[in-house]
């Protein structure tokens, strides 16, 4: 572009001064110099002449290309018709230079020029001729029209003159004819865009035919721009409606300048509610944000922890002081819940040995919200058999505790389930089952149960001698057995002996001692399940008769005595 304003200055200097000799009576100088057969001063014949002096009254310079294969002509350039109101003279053409020539295969020729000028095209001509051509025979040539510039151009004008000896067949696109003269008018031409011309005739009688061509060109104004911007700043937050309190919370955050030009150092503010933090403990966000670019975004997310359950909304803030910019997020609700688990677990406070012992377990959802991922653990007590449950129950390794899992609880709902086992021994029996879900804390719920044995206690007191002379002796044999499934505690013998006898000794289980007619052993402090406990006693035949040797006996788990009679018969 420099170098075209440059050749502006030069030429409006030499016209200004003089100094190109213009010729005035030429008329107004409305086309640019034409393109086509350039004849040097050295090869100009009369037929020649005539045909220059007839077209220089159409604006028009012509001029034979070289008699050469590889021709290469320069033609003049034109002059702006603001700075030049007439063609130059003939006396000129020396100055002026040539356009190019060339030749594209045997028989023909190609002309090309740029408009306005060489230096500074914005259109380009090329024009393909036959060299030769029979006469009375149709022959046909193109003109080519190339928009050698990046913007769209319009209004381009396309004057052909061709000689008398030419008559016109056709031409595609259809011309304008007026006085040997086609005329083709290019409304708009895109960038880079090829607009080729087709004309067909044929040479009436022999003499050389002179076609010239013309381009008239647009005027491109010099234009300056001002770009007038208006940014525009956006802010988006986004959150999810509802979350767990254990959950992190995804909050997103988009900035964009949806306006134009450029935003400058933009930031991001939010002021977190109460009960909402940052992961590292932070009550309030701020990002820096720099600088937005017309139609550009950012998205940032931060991640947050609820300290309790709720309702939690704010909105986030967007601005640039530098350029006085403000905007605000719609307010945003988040809504953090936890499933509330309770558990109550049932049974029996007392139990004997060998019954089954069933507990049932109620596992609830207070909430509001599903509890889901739900496990229920149950712990085997030691010292039982024969262990059921509810289906689905799971039997650790160890087989000391049985799971549950559950995909969810519905809010406000619950299951049940059921444990039974069968203790073998007594005892007390304390027996814990929790439930845990996620987010949820975990529960739990216990029984305790007394497992006893039932009492049953055989008495037997027998004479090892029946009859007895007197002067002999009589042992008396006592048999406790514990036929219960409970242990025996504390079992107290005491024996009644009538006058007829005489104590003489005793042993057994315990030592006794003799107290009047009473013989009373210590007691004896524990006696299990099927075992047996003996005592013997050892009397003399004192007196004759029917005699009654008398047994008492009591334990802890007997609510009243226990009593057996021996009857022996003493003679002399």
């Amino acid at each position: 572009m420099k170098k075209c304003l440059n050749i502006s200055l030069i030429l409006l200097v030499l016209i200004l001064t003089g100094s190109l000799g213009c010729n005035s009576n030429q008329g107004s100088f409305n086309n640019f110099l034409p393109v086509d057969s350039v004849k040097a001063p050295r090869q100009q014949n009369a037929n020649a002449n005539a045909n220059t002096n007839a077209n220089a009254n159409n604006n028009v310079m012509q001029v034979e290309p070289i008699e050469s294969e590889r021709d290469v002509i320069q033609d003049a350039a034109p002059f702006n018709s603001s700075t030049l109101t007439s063609f130059p003279s003939s006396s000129d053409a020396e100055i002026l230079k040539p356009a190019l020539v060339s030749v594209s295969e045997t028989g023909s020729s190609v002309i090309s020029k740029t408009y306005p000028w060489a230096e500074c095209g914005i259109v380009q001509l090329d024009k393909v001729m036959p060299k030769e051509i029979k006469l009375n025979e149709q022959f046909t040539y193109t003109i080519k029209i190339t928009n050698l510039t990046d913007s769209m151009l319009s209004d381009i004008i396309v004057n052909e003159e061709y000689p008398n000896n030419f008559r016109l067949i056709n031409t595609n696109p259809l011309a304008q004819e007026s006085q040997n003269q086609l005329t083709w008018k290019i409304d708009s031409l895109g960038p880079k865009v090829v607009r080729e011309i087709t004309v067909s005739g044929l040479a009436e009688y022999p003499e050389p035919m002179k076609h010239s061509t013309t381009v008239q060109t647009p005027v491109l104004p010099a234009v300056s721009n001002v770009q007038v911007i208006q940014p525009s700043l956006k802010l988006v937050k986004s959150v999810p409606s509802e979350v767990m309190l254990c959950d992190l919370i995804p909050v997103k955050y988009i900035i964009s300048n949806d306006g134009t030009g450029t935003i400058t150092n933009s930031r991001i503010s939010d002021t977190l509610p109460q009960g909402l933090r940052t992961t590292d403990g932070r009550g309030e966000i701020s990002i820096d944000v720099g600088t937005l670019f017309e139609n550009q975004s950012r998205e940032y997310t931060i991640e947050l922890r609820a300290a309790r359950v709720g309702s939690y909304s704010s909105r986030a803030v967007a601005n640039s002081s530098e350029m006085n910019l403000r905007a605000e997020s719609v307010d945003t609700t988040i809504i953090v819940s936890q499933p509330v688990l309770a558990i109550s677990k049932a049974g029996p406070d007392r139990l004997y040995i060998g019954r089954p012992l069933t507990y049932e377990i109620i596992v609830s959802n207070k909430s509001q919200v599903t509890a889901k991922d739900v496990v229920i653990e149950d712990t085997v007590p030691e010292g039982v058999t024969s262990v059921k449950a509810t289906e689905g129950a799971q039997v650790s390794e160890s087989n000391t505790k049985l799971t549950w899992k559950l995909d969810s609880i519905a809010p406000n709902s619950s299951q049940t389930f059921r444990i039974s086992y069968t203790p073998t021994q007594p005892g007390v029996i304390t027996n814990a089952a929790t439930a845990t879900a996620y987010c949820a804390q975990t529960v739990t719920s216990s029984v305790r149960t007394v497992v006893t044995g039932i009492p049953a206690v055989n008495l037997e007191v027998a004479d090892l001698e029946d009859p007895v002379r007197i002067g002999n002796r009589v042992t008396y044999a006592i048999t406790v057995t514990n036929q219960g499934s409970a242990p025996l505690t504390n079992i107290l013998i005491a024996c009644i002996l009538e006058p007829n006898v005489k104590y003489i000794s005793s042993s057994g289980s315990t030592s006794g001692t003799m107290e009047g007619d009473r013989l009373r052993f210590i007691p004896l402090g524990s006696l299990a399940p099927q075992e047996k406990a003996v005592w013997r006693i050892t009397v003399a035949a004192a007196t004759p008769g029917d005699v009654r040797f008398k047994v008492i006996m009591n334990s802890d788990e007997l609510s009243r005595p226990v009593e057996q009679t021996e009857a022996t018969y003493l003679y002399e």
